[in-house]
Order: C-alpha cells, then structure tokens, then sequence
C-alpha cells in the first residue's frame, strides 16, 4: 500500500529523532527503500537527506558522499519535490562533502576543487550567501598547507553570514582556533572568552573552543585559569554528539604538559578506540599527532615507563605508544602529503614530537589523597579557592544529610573555605566557623553557587570537625559530599579518597547497610578510574551480606514497614550489584567479564522486580555489551533486545536508540542480517 506524503515524512522524521548509529542508519536506508519502491516522489528528497545525514554523523562518512550525489541529482531533474526544508539540507550538506572529501587522502585534490567550485556556482545560483563556500576554500586550504592560506583566512572572516554559515558557536571557535595556530593568542583567547559569555551550545561547541582556551592559558601562564577550563571542557565533551578526537586530543596533551602523567595516561586509556578508530583517516591522523605530542612530553619527562591498558594496540608502556603513534602519523601525513603536494602534514608531525613541558604544573587536585587514614583538612594539597565557571552544579549523595543531622546551623563565612583543606591558608580567606552546621551551610551555600572547589573545602572541614566532636555519621557524610564535589569537577583521586574516608567513618558508626550503600556506589566510579577496584568490590560484597539479613518470620513490626525495608534492602542490593558489574568490567579478562555479566543480569532483574524499569535497562544493556566482548552472541541480543523493552516502557527514547544501535552492530557482525532488517522495520512504524 502506498503511503501518503504525510505518512511518508512522519516515518521519516521518527528516523531522525534516533540517536545517531547503525540503527538511525539502517532505518534511513529502510525509507529511501520504500520511497523508491512506492514513493512518494515529494518524499524522496526528505528520505535521501535523512541518509546522507545520518551517514555523516553516524561514522560513516565516505558512504554519504554516494546518497548526496543521488541527492543532487533529484534536485538537478526535479526541484519541484523540494520544499524549503529539503533545500536547505541539500546546500547545507555541500558543507560536509567538501570537508568529507578533504578527510581522505585517497580523494584526488583535483576533485576536491572541482567540488567546491561547483559549490560556488550553485550556491550563487540559488542566491544563497556566500560565507559557506569562503569558509570551506580557507579550511580546504589550511589543511593542503596552501601558500594562501591566510589571505583565504581573511577573505573567509571578510564574508558576511548568512542562512548557510557555521552556527554561533563554531564561527568562533574556527576563527579562534586558526589565531592561536598562527601565535595570535591574545586576540584568539579574546574571541573565546567573548563567545563563551553568551553561553553557546551545538553538537561540538562548547567543548571545543575550551580545549584550546585550557590550553591557551596555561601557555600564558594562567595555571588556575587552565585548570577551571579544563574542568569545563571535560564536563562538555561529556555532552557533544560528534567523536570530538581533535578536543579529545587537545585534553591529553594539556594533561601532559601540565604535568598530570596519571591523567594523561588515563585519559587515553579512556579514549584509546581513536586511537584505531576515527570516522575518517584525517580525523585518525589529528588524533595520533595530538597524542603523540603527549606521550612525546611523559617520554621526555621520564614518564616513558608508565604502563597503558590497550586493547587494541600493541603497546604497554607510554614509550612503546610513543613509538606506534610516531609511526601512525608518520604513515597517514604521506598520504596526506602526496595527495596536496605539499609537506604540510609532514612539518605538522615533526612540530608535535617536538611539544614542551609547560612552564607550570596543574593543579587538578581538590581533595587530598589519603582522607582514609584520618589526614582531614590538615593533610594538605587539595582544593583551591575560586569557581568553575557556569553550569556547575552539585547533588551530593546524601545532600543535605549532615547539615540534617545537627540542625540549621547558622550563617556561614563566605567563599574561600576550601583553602583550609587544601593548605594554602593566608589573606585570601577569612577563617573557618568553628561549628560544623554552619559549615555545612556554607558548603552548600558554595555548591548551590556553582562554586564546587570551594565546597569541597567546606564539606571537608566539616567532616573533620565532626570527627573531632565524635560525630562519625555527620563526619562521614561530610567526607561524601566533599568527594561528590571532587568527582563532578574531574579529580577522582581526591573523589576516592573522600569516598574512602567517609564509608570508613559510617561503618565505624555502624550506620544501616542501606545508608552506605549509595556512597559504596558512588565510590566505584572514582575507583574504576584509580586503580582501587578491589577494595570497593570488597566494601559491596560486605554490605551485600548484611542486606542479607532482612525481616525474618519472627519479626512483629507492622507488615507494611517489614515490606518497605524488605524493598529498600533489594534496592540498595540492586545498586551494590550494577556498580560491581560495572566494577569487574573494567578489570578486564574473561572470568571478570562473565561475572560482571552474571552480576549485571543480577541487578537487572532485581530492578525488574521493583519496577524500576529504566535501571532494568541500562543493567541489561550492560550484560549485553560484556556478552558481546565475550563472543556470546545469543546472550548478547537476549540481553540487548530485554534492554531495549526496559528503555521502551520506561518512555526513554534516546537510550533505546542506542541500545538499537548496538544490536544492530552484533546481528550484523554475526551475519544475522535478515534479524537486523527485521528490526529496522519495528523501529519505524
């Protein structure tokens, strides 16, 4: 039966409300199917832009080059079938063809420039503006290495915007991000911190322009500055929808320079599939040259000896990636170069394996390490006064639970508390409250700010003033929140620390196991990320046999209040289950993987049981990605196909897409491909 127009693009536009991936692809695939097959013609166009955006974003760009020549080819025999949406999409997507091609070494030059001319021309055509195609000849020519490239730089920035130009927010960053390229850091830092004040947001931005800004001021001298930007940078690469590799680079090597060898190591742990992945070889090559500057500074600094945990790359050490990497580079900037005829790419390389230490350190320290041992406030070396910037925010794990444990407390003495905690005492701050409530209040007076760092400090001076009132449940909750803090702004040595001191204490108080649990929870994470994976396994397992011990037949307490501690302990047992799945899987290895899986099913179902169907999910999701890596195909889609139900009932688009995506990827790569079409037909009516 042939669908109507209106059908048409409401099945369309279902396609491009998923998240991007092999789902969203497949089922774009899907509708320009159909509409060939039955039409309608009006929706072709439609149908043909959602592929060749989904194909963009989805990492798969060379296959978009094929769906926007077929594109372009409808608009050439009928523009009748475009309406002004399907226009715009169509001049709109020129961006990414040329930018695409250029991506490519194996694309010949001369194609790349018969390309953009033609861009030119049916922009001009049209009556469109011409700030795209300025900025697509100045960006074609700064990565040729073309002799030009300022005067295309400045014709480019010459050009008024228009309905075609890069949004708000990338214009900026570009702009930006050539100035420092070319040493006009001032004026390149002044752009930045102009745009970031009216507070831009797209699929790269902010996150992009704050990896050079971090940078930028550490090169100034500006260590705090650097480390707050930092902060923020992290905190929005969390949020972009593109693979980031150049911001995500940018981080490794701020961390490297700054003298942060740990974090450098373990933020290219974290991202190590780029370092074999990437969307495109360009963006493989940006990557490699970013990384290798870092691992080119930890070599040259006496860090060439630190373990890395690669999957996919034959290196064990910081020297041996150095050396993969050098090669890497080396390899992709040849065939950038044979394809522009240039040396551009070559010099890029040679510049980056000649990077320097900064002139100052970093300090992304705010907690002490070491809390667990009772150090407290005076263990030094922690936080520092001062913010994060905007958009900060802190609900801690107990939120106010210490400041409830004693009352209202009273005024607190205004910011710059945490330089008690971190050692640094002097002028810059008035002296802390002897009591601990007013304490409390003033760290979530700071909190609620957007002043973490100094809330940290607080919390922490709050915990220790607890401790030495024999206060030990106020005190381990003040330890907590301090480390929340500590974790939202990116330090999870301190977070783990802080976690460490504050379950500690509560279980020296011998608080219910239900009230610890979610600190145990919180833990993990930091200590998935530091190395102490063991001893919060430890801490689960623990609690998990005294949630054991519920009600028995004998208890007299009122039916209802037996049954809601009964549902209270499942949960909390729940939770200690995922995190320790979620624990194990980072341990690596096929016995730690199948128990993760096992526990991962565990939480699941007790989630299930509980009617908490979107943690169901996300714990199903789980088990489906460890079965994945294990080879255990069938398990794998049981588990995946169960999460996808859990984010489905629980009305979690976004989630579900994901998950759709992933099993998209293992019916596929088990050559199951009549089930990954069937399911690319449930996922549009």
């Amino acid at each position: 039966m042939t669908r109507s127009l209106d059908e048409a693009n409401r099945e369309i536009t279902r396609v491009r409300q998923m998240p991007y991936g092999l789902a969203r692809t497949q089922a774009a695939e899907r509708q320009v199917r159909l509409v060939d097959a039955e039409g309608p013609d009006a929706a072709r166009a439609y149908a043909l832009g959602t592929l060749v955006e989904a194909y963009q974003w989805g990492g798969e760009v060379d296959r978009s080059f094929v769906a926007f020549a077929r594109l372009l080819r409808w608009w050439d025999e009928h523009p009748e079938h475009f309406d002004a949406q399907d226009r715009h999409g169509l001049f709109w997507s020129f961006k990414w063809m040329i930018s695409g091609l250029a991506d490519f070494p194996t694309v010949p030059a001369e194609q790349i420039d018969r390309t953009l001319a033609d861009m030119e021309r049916r922009y001009a055509l049209a009556g469109n503006g011409m700030d795209a195609v300025a900025y697509e000849r100045f960006a074609w020519a700064r990565q040729r290495g073309a002799a030009d490239v300022e005067a295309a730089y400045q014709a480019w920035v010459a050009t008024p915007r228009d309905d075609y130009s890069q949004c708000e927010a990338c214009d900026p960053g570009d702009r930006a991000a050539w100035l420092l390229a070319t040493d006009r850091v001032e004026e390149g830092v002044r752009i930045i911190e102009q745009t970031l004040a009216e507070d831009p947001s797209c699929a790269s931005e902010p996150a992009d322009m704050l990896s050079y800004l971090a940078e930028a001021y550490l090169d100034q001298g500006r260590p705090r500055d650097a480390a707050r930007t930092h902060r923020r940078a992290v905190a929005a690469l969390a949020e972009a929808e593109s693979d980031m590799v150049g911001a995500r680079g940018r981080r490794v090597r701020l961390l490297a320079r700054g003298g942060q060898a740990e974090r450098a190591v373990r933020a290219i742990e974290a991202d190590q599939q780029y370092l074999t992945g990437g969307d495109t070889p360009y963006s493989q090559l940006a990557f490699a040259r970013l990384v290798g500057s870092a691992t080119h500074v930890l070599r040259s600094t006496g860090s060439g000896d630190l373990p890395v945990r690669l999957s996919s790359v034959p290196a064990t050490t910081v020297a041996e990636l150095d050396d993969w990497l050098r090669s890497r580079a080396d390899e992709l900037a040849a065939q950038f170069d044979a394809r522009n005829g240039t040396t551009a790419e070559t010099e890029s390389v040679a510049r980056a394996w000649a990077t320097e230490p900064a002139a100052d350190t970093l300090d992304l320290d705010v907690l002490p390490r070491g809390l667990a041992a009772g150090g407290g406030a005076a263990a030094g070396g922690g936080a520092a006064a001062g913010g994060v910037g905007a958009g900060a925010s802190s609900a801690g794990v107990h939120g106010s639970a210490a400041a409830g444990a004693t009352g209202d407390g009273g005024a607190g003495t205004g910011a710059g508390t945490a330089d008690a905690a971190a050692g640094t005492g002097g002028d810059a701050r008035r002296a802390a409250p002897a009591d601990p409530a007013a304490l409390v209040a003033e760290a979530e007076r700071l909190a609620g700010a957007g002043d973490l760092e100094s809330a940290a400090g607080a919390y922490l001076d709050a915990a220790v003033a607890f401790e030495g009132a024999g206060l030990l449940t106020e005190s381990g909750f003040g330890y907590a929140e301090a480390a929340h803090c500590a974790q939202v702004l990116g330090d999870d040595d301190g977070a783990a620390s802080g976690y460490a001191a504050a379950v500690a204490r509560l279980l020296a108080a011998d608080v219910p196991a239900t009230v610890v649990a979610p600190v145990v929870v919180a833990w993990a994470g930091a200590a998935a990320v530091t190395g102490q994976a063991e001893a919060v396994l430890a801490e689960a397992d623990g609690l998990l046999l005294r949630l054991g011990t519920a009600a028995g037949p004998d208890d007299d307490r009122a039916p209802e209040l037996v049954a809601r501690e009964q549902a209270e302990h499942r949960r909390a047992a729940a939770d200690l289950d995922d995190a320790a799945a979620r624990l194990l899987a980072t341990l690596g290895g096929p016995e730690r993987s199948a128990a993760a899986a096992a526990r991962a099913q565990a939480a699941a179902e007790a989630y299930a049981g509980l009617g908490a169907l979107a943690d169901a999910a996300h714990a199903f999701w789980l088990a489906g990605r460890l079965h994945d890596d294990l080879g255990h195909v069938e398990d794998a889609v049981w588990h995946l196909e169960s999460a996808m139900e859990g984010f489905q009932a629980a009305r979690q688009r976004g989630p579900h897409g994901e998950v759709a995506n992933a099993l998209v990827d293992v019916l596929r790569r088990s050559g199951q491909d009549a089930r990954a079409d069937d399911l690319a037909r449930t996922l549009t009516p």
